[in-house]
């Protein structure tokens, strides 16, 4: 089977076969530097943060735009799903067949293709959510044909000119041992193996920033009728829109083929910068790319819609009819993000529309409203006792009550619980609901951070009652914040055999800390403690809560300490409070003496130990790459927010994870 070459950068080609005009010449000239004006004054500048491949972690790529704004970039059309991206759910509930007569156009006239058809998978035969559409019989996309000597591959629009695009033509009979087409091996695997497969070629973001994605991907869909359906899942089941202007071409084409809107199951606004094209909101307006109306548009052709992920640039879109049709109008929807979205608008629309007599449950089982910081109580308050099936809930910065917290149903199981800098909390409340309630019992990732300079949720008596009833589930705890003392130690020390990260916090000195990695000696009790002793679990300390000079350097780098000796490990990554890491970046050379490296990403920065060499080698041991599955698709450690679907970390969902302050 031949594949096809990439198309030329001026063509977009539907997952039909049909090219369309790519972006206009005054949009791709259109000036990158815009001056500040009034309506970003009040935004802070956006940085595309994502993560690095290397030999160490804690590495990250920063741009001040999103890698997807490159005119290089910009061309692609549709963001495919992550190698790690979960599976859908199943559900074999009934969906009505969509039988739709889709038309392409050539220069001169239109061809009109003929019903689409729907294939259900092999696994679950009655599933009409999880299957496949395909075009019909006559489909000629993926043909290999020549056009004046040269393979019609070569550019897309070869295709077009032919006028032979659809055109039926009697199947070839096998000869000399060939595969008649649709028969090669490859193509009669099953289409959900064939698709899990073509997921690993797929990309979220350009390697560099700058090059193509899904160039491959873009060949399969001229290889095979069989390669076509199985590309056509991954192309658009998760669908990434870096910008407004690729957000209407999506949104045309799914209107032209609404077919393809069933595919749907992922709109992610994580890279969408605004203000890259227009530089006030008069223009943004005036383009009338994305707005709430073509927003809800877009949600009304796609039903099988499972997560939403919008952030702050989005939010004066999400209108209370938005909101209505996530909340009310998508019964499939199971994880929904509105990060730092805080407009009056927002706030204005949300209070509008929750409602006593919403239905008793929602299918919500993933929800961020992470600093989320004007929405009112009665919102989370509403919603939060309706979430029947809650995994995850990143509520940090919002105004959550403790009536709102105990409200979560029952049945809720939460791995996933982040209640950092929610004031309105108080820390009894915190504690009855992680001792008494049944949805607390399974916790993974927890976060009672605050900061102290403005406020404590956490006092050392009331951490004398929360510490001992963490269940032992638990992979990353954050008390950072809390008023701490010595003895406190002796409580976290059984936390360390399963947690993998650990914020400390206030009021303890670096002594106290160097007792979590090694058995107390001064007296003859310890000796029991010392043959009894079980090695700790930590991957990754949070010791920014040491300001200044409460961090003893001496001690650190002294022998005396364990915490940067080998002896540590599985330690990898220290984080310290931005003040102490300009006082370690002037001894860079006793870091590295010590065997670990500086990292910084934003206002926050590391230690990162580096990786032993193999003593015949002296190549760098391969190391842990840091992926867990609690952590859904982020390698680096120490993440501020909650991720409610599974995929690569970037944009500013990066850099609220990893970037940025508590």
């Amino acid at each position: 089977m031949a594949v096809s070459k990439p198309r030329p950068a001026h063509l977009h080609v539907s997952p039909l076969g049909t090219p369309s005009r790519d972006c206009s010449p005054d949009y791709l000239t259109m000036t990158r530097d815009r001056p500040a004006t009034p309506d970003r004054a009040s935004r802070s500048s956006f940085s595309s943060i994502r993560e690095n491949e290397s030999t160490l972690p804690q590495c990250f790529s920063k741009t001040k735009i999103s890698s997807y704004l490159d005119p290089e970039a910009i061309d692609d059309l549709l963001s495919p799903p992550s190698p790690t991206g979960s599976t859908s759910s199943t559900d074999s509930q009934e969906l009505k067949m969509i039988q739709t007569q889709t038309h392409t156009h050539t220069h001169t006239q239109p061809h009109t293709q003929p019903p689409t058809k729907f294939l259900p998978p092999v696994t679950n035969p009655n599933s009409r959510l999880l299957g496949y559409w395909t075009p019909a019989d006559s489909f000629r996309g993926w043909k290999e044909i020549q056009v004046k000597g040269k393979l019609a591959s070569k550019s897309f629009g070869d295709l077009q000119i032919l006028h032979q695009v659809f055109k039926d033509t009697p199947k070839p009979t096998k000869r000399g041992g060939a595969n008649r087409p649709g028969d090669a091996p490859l193509e009669r695997l099953p289409t959900e193996i064939l698709t899990s497969i073509i997921n690993l070629l797929a990309l979220d973001v350009p390697p560099n920033g700058v090059s193509r994605r899904n160039v491959d991907l873009m060949s399969l869909l001229l290889t095979s009728r069989t390669l076509h359906i199985a590309t056509l899942t991954t192309l658009y089941s998760k669908i990434t829109i870096p910008h407004s202007r690729i957000f209407q071409k999506f949104l045309a084409h799914i209107s032209e083929h609404s077919t393809l809107g069933t595919i749907v199951r992922r709109l992610d606004f994580c890279h969408f910068n605004p203000a890259q094209l227009f530089s006030t909101a008069a223009e943004r307006s005036q383009a009338r790319n994305l707005t709430s109306e073509t927003l809800l548009r877009c949600l009304d052709l796609t039903p099988n819609l499972q997560e939403f992920l919008a952030q702050e640039y989005l939010d004066d879109d999400l209108n209370a009819d938005v909101l209505r049709k996530l909340f009310l109008g998508l019964p499939r929807l199971q994880a929904v993000d509105f990060c730092g979205c805080t407009s009056t608008k927002f706030k204005e629309a949300f209070a509008s529309i929750v409602s006593p007599d919403w239905p008793p449950v929602l299918s919500i089982r993933r929800l961020s409203l992470h600093k989320c910081l004007t929405l009112p109580s009665v919102v989370l308050e509403t919603i939060l006792p309706r979430l029947n099936h809650l995994t995850h809930l990143d509520v940090a910065g919002t105004r959550i009550t403790d009536a709102a917290l105990a409200a979560i149903p029952v049945t809720a199981r939460i791995t996933h619980l982040n209640l950092a800098k929610c004031t309105l909390l108080s820390a009894r409340g915190v504690i009855d609901f992680l001792t008494n309630h049944p949805a607390a019992k399974e916790l993974e990732f927890l976060s009672l951070a605050t900061d102290a300079r403005s406020h404590q949720l956490f006092d050392a008596e009331s951490l004398n009652e929360l510490l001992p009833v963490l269940p032992r589930t638990l992979k990353s705890l954050s008390l950072k914040g809390s008023k701490m003392e010595p003895s406190h130690v002796e409580l976290l020390r059984p936390l360390t055999k399963h947690l993998e990260e650990l914020a400390i916090g206030r009021s303890l000195t670096l002594a106290d800390v160097n007792r979590l990695f090694v058995p107390d000696e001064n007296t003859e009790d310890d000796v029991q403690m010392q043959l009894d002793w079980v090695p700790h679990t930590l991957k990754y300390l949070d010791l920014s809560d040491f300001w200044g000079q409460e961090l003893d350097l001496v001690y650190l780098f002294s022998s005396g300490c364990a915490i940067l000796k080998n002896f540590s490990e599985p330690l990898e990554v220290i984080e310290v409070a931005e003040d102490v890491f300009k006082r370690v970046k002037k001894s860079a050379a006793a870091v590295e003496r010590a065997g670990w490296k500086m990292s910084e990403c934003g206002s926050r920065g590391w230690l990162v130990r580096q990786p032993l060499k193999d003593a015949t080698t002296g190549k760098p041991i391969v190391r842990d790459d840091g992926r867990r599955s609690w952590k859904m698709g982020a390698d680096s450690w120490g993440m501020r927010k909650i991720p409610v679907a599974r995929s690569e970390v970037g944009g500013m969902y990066g850099s609220f994870m990893f970037g940025r302050k508590l």
